[in-house]
């Protein structure tokens, strides 16, 4: 028979299942009070419920104690049975993994603001030493005022027991874990930054950063493969999160942000500088943008990979032409000065403002009768002629 009651707390409908429990809406008659019970079903067997228990009451402890608006508020914890529960918070809003549809990007901005939300949550939650080791979509709510918060501090470590690998297998969706718990290790802050990498990715690109047919490959690629820039896969992404991204999602933890709040920063810097509310329609970034982005991807990958970070860069060639300041005018004057002709040059072009043609064509008859030039004169108006003739053919090829 379904438990209706929770030591004092009275349950007043079911608002979910998963594979550790169930999530109910009840009340608090002590404090008159509206509440979430979250519970855990622990194991039948006697030693390992009383290991569950005490590493259950540990982290929710510690989680307790956690105040924060980007953090669910933890009130109580007791145990049932061989079922352990909290109460915390009701909130009044969907799973972020409801929010993200398949194929679908989220609006640049909303994606941003969320992921600096959860960065600050986490910041704030590793500062008082809590690590929460099960970022991912299910395990934050987006309320309906837009405000984010991190759900589930209190039974991550034991999600960890059910996620670890067993006899070589692994329980659950690995897509989020950091690539230290794939192989095995502790999970610690930067594990958590990683993961919230890869769900900022998922949200701007509407795409898993890390897929497979199956659990073994969305491990390899974990561990092995950097997915391309995210404004590659969705132009409204502006470019400045490539390289966020990309230092969040680096494979070993000296190379990624060490701190969440740094992280934070950089997500809120970028948003105020770029134009995160981009259409979709907006151009693509520049080819060599481009480059140094997916170069930064690939950097993050392990040392023995560096050459994957070889992207070619397309060098175009200045484009030529005669600069907007050339004074033809000026030029033919310097050239008349030279062959003795400056005279006549300027007879010409007064005549030629004036309309005269006929007196223009007989002085243009006299520069080219001229009054004789010596072989230096001569020399030097072949060279400028062939110049001329160069000048004209970049003009036309341009």
């Amino acid at each position: 028979m379904e438990m209706r009651q929770f030591d004092r707390y009275e349950v007043v409908a079911e608002i979910g299942k998963g594979a550790m429990g169930v999530v109910y809406r009840a009340n608090d008659p002590l404090l008159d009070r509206t509440v979430a019970i979250k519970t855990v079903i622990m194991s039948d067997d006697p030693q390992e419920m009383a290991e569950y228990e005490a590493r259950f009451y540990q982290e929710a402890k510690a989680a307790g104690g956690l105040n924060h608006p980007n953090i669910v508020t933890i009130y109580d914890i007791g145990r049932s049975g061989n079922v352990a529960y909290m109460a915390m918070e009701l909130l009044d809003g969907e799973e972020l993994r409801t929010v993200m549809k398949p194929g679908t990007a989220l609006e640049p901005a909303r994606a941003v603001e969320i992921a600096a939300q959860v960065a600050e949550g986490l910041a704030y939650a590793h500062q008082h030493g809590v690590v929460h080791r099960d970022v991912k979509p299910a395990n934050i709510m987006i309320l309906r005022n837009g405000n984010a918060k991190i759900t589930d501090f209190g039974i991550a470590r034991m999600r960890q027991s059910e996620v670890r690998t067993q006899t070589g297998v692994v329980l659950g969706s690995p897509r989020y874990m950091s690539p230290e718990q794939v192989a095995g290790k502790r999970a610690e802050p930067r594990s958590d930054i990683f993961s919230l990498g890869v769900i900022l990715y998922e949200m701007l690109t509407g795409r898993p950063a890390f897929t497979g047919e199956d659990v073994t490959s969305v491990m390899y690629q974990i561990l092995n493969v950097a997915p391309p820039p995210p404004s590659t896969v969705n132009s409204a992404v502006p470019p400045v999160f490539d390289f966020i991204i990309a230092k969040a999602l680096a494979k070993t933890p000296e190379d990624r942000y060490q701190e969440a709040a740094e992280l934070a920063h950089d997500l809120r810097d970028g948003a105020k500088h770029s134009a995160v509310t981009a259409p979709a329609s907006a151009p693509a970034p520049r080819p060599v943008l481009e480059a140094e982005s997916t170069q930064s991807l690939a950097a993050s990958l392990p040392v023995e990979r560096e050459s994957d970070a070889e992207v070619p860069v397309v060098q175009t060639a200045p484009t030529l032409g005669l600069s907007k300041a050339f004074d033809s005018m000026s030029a033919t004057m310097r050239l008349a000065t030279k062959i003795g002709m400056s005279e006549a040059v300027q007879d010409l072009a007064a005549k030629t403002e004036t309309g005269s043609s006929t007196e223009a064509r007989a002085l243009v008859s006299e520069i080219r009768k001229g009054p004789g030039w010596s072989d230096q004169d001569k020399l030097f108006f072949a060279v400028s002629v062939g110049a001329a003739m160069v000048v004209g053919v970049i003009i036309i090829l341009a």
